[in-house]
Formats: structure tokens, C-alpha cells, sequence
């Protein structure tokens, strides 16, 4: 029995540790400058990590002082806990599985198509209801006015590697066919029928392509770039929580076996 404690209170040490990558999981994309306008976004990863802290606390002092009824609590909290993980980490799959970047010939950026993403993910994020207080967030951000100071001319600016913000709403579409002045302005237009971000760009730092389509694109395939390295850290610690948990069961079952056995032993039973 007190090596079945022993092993069970080792293994909620080890989930405790476990939970520490969720919330860093969940702070990281939360702090993520490009993520700035959607914090909200932490709370699931914050929520079960603090929920997977707390449960292994109470596992490891159930093991270690032989509380049985803690070691139960913490067994039926786990499974539900790793289940709401595992539905988190398929949801998040799936929602960002489309893509819509589409390369650009001669950029070394790539542009974003709204239709291209998943509609749950649209509507989650960019619906009517949350854009408005995102769109201002953006413009309020520093992410476009940086852009001038880092390309210096139109050769560095158009092999650059911008971020999907960046390039959805600090530039206009590049089938516009406006002509370059800066990272942030641009003039001319040669083909301003060729979609409706077109007419929506203006030069005036406080507006640019904030209010385009372009621009929610962007910020969603930043979501998704995002979530997906989230995604490899969730993986490895729901595949370790897993082990643990099926180890704990096993050392829980042999510590109730034994116990049994001692009791019949002495004819208690």
C-alpha cells in the first residue's frame, strides 16, 4: 500500500508539472503581440491548466497522507479533465485546419482570403460583434507604423516575410495594382474594381485596410499559425497525462487490491 501511495503521489507530482506548458500555452498566445486584440483567447488553456494544478495537488496529498477519498476525487477529476483537453485539442485541430494564404507571384509574402478558413473560426472571432473592438485594437497597435522602419526600400519591403496582420491590413491587395510609396502608402490604383478591400483602402495610418476583409484574414491566419505551435505543446503534455493516468489507475487498483487482501487476511471480510 505505501508503495502504491508512493508511486501514485511521484505520478501527481508529474501531472502537476504538466499543467505548467497549458498555462504557459495559454499566457504565450495571449502575450503574442500579434494576438494583442484577442486575449480572450487564453482563458480555455489558463482555465484547464489551473484546474489540472489544482487536481494534482489534491491527488498528491491524497497519496501521500492515504486519503482514499482524495485519490478517487482526483481520479474522476483527471479523466474528466484530460477528456476536455482532448475535445479542445480536436476542436482546434479542425477549426484550423483550412487555410487561406495564397502566395503571391514575386512577394515573399503571402496574402489571405477570408472564404478560406473555417466558417467557425470566422464566426468566432471576426463576427460583427467582435470586430469593431478588434479593428480599433489593431489600429491602435504599433504593427503597421513599425513596417516603415524596418523596409527601407520596395526590394526589401516586397521580399519580406510579413506576418498575415501585416500583410492583410497594413497594405492594400496586391491585385490592386496601387503603387508603392512606403510600407503604409501606396497610390494609383490600376485596377481598384478588382475587389472590394480596394475601395476600402486609405493611406491615413488611423484606417488603412483595417476595415478589409484582407485584414480579418490576416488576423485569423495569425490565429492559426499560432494555435498550431500551441497545438505540439498540448499534444506532448495530453499524451504524458494520458501515461500518468493509467499508471496512477493501475497503482490506485493495486492499492485497493492489497488492502482487501489484508483485511480478508485477517477476517475482516
Amino acid at each position: 500500500m505505501a508503495m502504491s501511495n508512493n508511486v501514485t503521489a511521484i505520478l501527481n507530482f508529474v501531472a502537476l508539472m504538466c499543467s505548467i506548458p497549458i498555462i504557459a500555452a495559454g499566457i504565450w498566445l495571449a502575450s503574442n503581440p500579434d494576438n494583442d486584440c484577442i486575449r480572450w483567447l487564453r482563458w480555455p488553456l489558463l482555465f484547464l491548466g489551473a484546474a489540472f494544478l489544482l487536481v494534482s495537488l489534491t491527488g498528491f496529498i491524497g497519496a501521500y497522507w492515504k486519503k482514499e477519498g482524495l485519490l478517487a476525487v482526483y481520479l474522476v477529476s483527471m479523466f474528466i479533465l484530460i477528456v476536455l483537453l482532448l475535445v479542445l485539442l480536436v476542436l482546434a485541430f479542425v477549426v484550423t485546419r483550412p487555410t487561406g494564404a495564397y502566395s503571391v507571384p514575386g512577394m515573399g509574402f503571402r496574402e489571405y482570403r477570408v472564404g478560406g478558413f473555417s466558417s467557425t473560426l470566422r464566426n468566432l472571432v471576426i463576427g460583427n460583434v467582435n470586430w469593431g473592438k478588434i479593428r480599433a485594437c489593431l489600429a491602435d497597435s504599433h504593427t503597421c507604423s513599425k513596417l516603415t522602419q524596418k523596409y527601407a526600400t520596395p526590394a526589401d519591403f516586397f521580399a519580406a516575410h510579413l506576418s498575415p496582420i501585416e500583410s492583410g491590413c497594413c497594405k492594400p491587395p496586391m491585385i490592386c495594382g496601387f503603387q508603392y510609396s512606403n510600407p503604409t502608402t501606396w497610390f494609383a490604383p490600376s485596377n481598384i474594381a478588382a475587389n472590394m478591400d480596394c475601395t476600402i483602402w486609405n493611406n491615413d495610418p488611423s484606417l488603412l485596410c483595417y476595415n478589409c476583409d484582407s485584414c480579418k484574414a490576416g488576423l485569423l491566419g495569425n490565429l492559426r499559425e499560432k494555435w498550431r505551435k500551441a497545438n505540439i505543446i498540448l499534444i506532448i503534455t495530453v499524451v504524458v497525462l494520458i501515461w500518468v493516468y493509467l499508471i496512477a489507475c493501475s497503482a490506485y487498483k493495486n492499492a485497493q487490491t492489497e488492502e482487501l487482501f489484508r483485511r480478508y487476511k485477517r477476517g475482516w471480510v
